[in-house]
């Protein structure tokens, strides 16, 4: 006898969703490090351990470390030399890789050693393109941190070298988009399965995130607080989030509006304490962006992280994610949107305000995007490999427990830049995603400062009236 149909309760996940969200994360799994399979690693991670690119990386302050921590388990790259002006800094970074690189306090000293094929620069925001540009132009294979660029001029002028330089890799240091759970759920914007996605709500809320050293403007380690040097909130955190929405939406923004405001640190330093930020795209879809320094609760995920995530909404679905940090690694959430109701001022209201009626949908869990890792083999799993799948599915289906992504996507974007460098491959985020987010990153600032609306086109006629060509300008 055929079992009764059952009511459908938007509140559990069905088999329906479970294969799609299967294919879905499979399909990202497949395209996250450059279009190859699970297999294709073991390939290039045999070849990596007798044919490593050899690099340097150029700023060992605490972002240059934090990237040397992970480099220590990464085959494709070994470290043959370093560069910093602080001698105990340059110490220190060496015991970090454990690899006796050579250290350089010129890092024209680094660019001229034959023996370093590719170069990590990590150095503060000001710096970025004058070194990016000597490296291009020593020939290295480059991957710098975001913001790629500091100014309009300069835009311009690594967009020129980049061109004169096909052949070599420029990597931007923007390691969302090297996330399994960011690439799964582009699929599922890409494949509509959260309908149309209009609105982007992000956030980087830290307490108290930077604190003012001793020395003001003449320490080294204040320079984020200091406009001559920094791009504040907007190029540390925004450009982050203000990246995965040019990717989600397919599309850069029109304009942005915002406020910023220097209210709260009242220590010396230059840049925005707190700022708040709407981006408009094409189809009248919004990023809308908040960074404080006051307060670090996350709203999202069941308020079981703190300080950065985003929601994606779209008129089918919804989706709350985070890239997590070494100690959580990124995990997301879907909600479905509830069916869509009937709105009427006719008699047959069950509640009725201000001549309208209105239906609000029952509370629903969010359901877990669950990455290949966690599928069950049926056929190859061992018995308890097997059975610690199928219970963990079913914490996650009950929320007792997230998934999570199984790699941290620094490591994910430092050993896909290793192998685009070798066979001389495009990267994900190269050097258009990489002066895209910049260019966000100077008109937000400067549409805080200037209150306005500010429009992107602006940046084509920006910093256009340099003398002498800035890419061959050495410093």
């Amino acid at each position: 006898m055929p079992e009764p149909e059952r009511e459908k309760d938007d509140s559990q996940l069905s088999r329906r969703d479970v294969v799609k969200l299967g294919a879905l994360t499979g399909a990202a799994a497949a395209v996250v490090n450059g279009g190859e399979m699970a297999a294709a690693p073991g390939i290039l991670k045999a070849r990596a351990a007798t044919d490593p690119v050899k690099y340097g990386l150029i700023g060992t302050g605490s972002r240059g470390t934090y990237l040397l921590a992970h480099l220590t388990g990464i085959d494709e790259g070994h470290c043959v030399a370093l560069c910093d002006l602080n001698q105990e800094a340059l110490d220190h970074a060496a015991t970090v890789i454990k690899t006796n690189p050579k250290k350089y306090k010129d890092y024209r000293e680094l660019l001229s050693d034959k023996e370093v094929d590719a170069v990590l620069i990590a150095v503060p925001l000001y710096l970025h393109f004058p070194i990016t540009r000597d490296t291009l132009l020593a020939g290295k294979q480059t991957f710098c941190e975001k913001s790629l660029v500091f100014k309009p001029e300069e835009v311009h002028a690594l967009r020129a070298l980049a061109a004169e330089h096909p052949k070599q890799t420029l990597q931007v240091g923007l390691q969302r988009r090297y996330s399994v759970y960011f690439q799964s759920v582009k699929n599922m914007i890409d494949t509509g399965v959260l309908g149309d996605v209009t609105h982007i709500q992000a956030q980087w809320h830290r307490n108290p995130g930077w604190t003012m050293k001793n020395g003001g403007k003449d320490n080294p380690r204040n320079w984020r607080l200091f406009r001559e040097y920094s791009g504040g909130l907007t190029a540390e955190l925004a450009s982050h989030h203000i990246d995965v929405s040019d990717w989600f939406f397919g599309s850069h923004p029109e304009f942005v509006v915002g406020v910023g405001g220097l209210d709260t640190w009242k220590d010396g330093r230059e840049v925005y304490d707190n700022i708040q930020l709407i981006f408009s795209y094409p189809k009248g879809r919004k990023l809308m962006y908040s960074a404080i320094t006051t307060n670090q609760h996350l709203s999202i995920l069941g308020s079981t992280r703190p300080e950065f995530g985003l929601t994606v909404m779209g008129t089918a679905g919804a989706v709350e994610i985070t890239l997590g940090s070494d100690n959580q690694l990124p995990t997301a959430l879907w909600y479905r949107e509830p069916a869509p109701t009937t709105v009427s001022t006719g008699t047959q209201a069950t509640e009725t305000k201000a001549g309208a009626t209105f239906a609000l949908a029952g509370p629903q869990r969010g359901i877990p995007i669950i990455t290949p890792g966690t599928e069950v083999d049926w056929k190859n799993d061992p018995f308890l490999a097997r059975e610690s799948k199928l219970a963990k599915r079913w914490l996650y289906s009950k929320g007792l427990m997230t998934p999570e992504e199984e790699r941290n996507p620094v490591d994910t974007q430092l050993e896909s830049f290793f192998r685009d460098a070798r066979r001389g491959a495009r990267p994900k985020a190269d050097v258009e995603v990489g002066l895209a987010d910049s260019t966000a990153v100077m008109l937000s600032n400067l549409a805080m400062d200037e209150a306005r609306r500010v429009y992107f086109s602006e940046m084509d006629q920006m910093g256009t009236d340099t003398t002498e060509p800035m890419s061959r300008q050495i410093v």
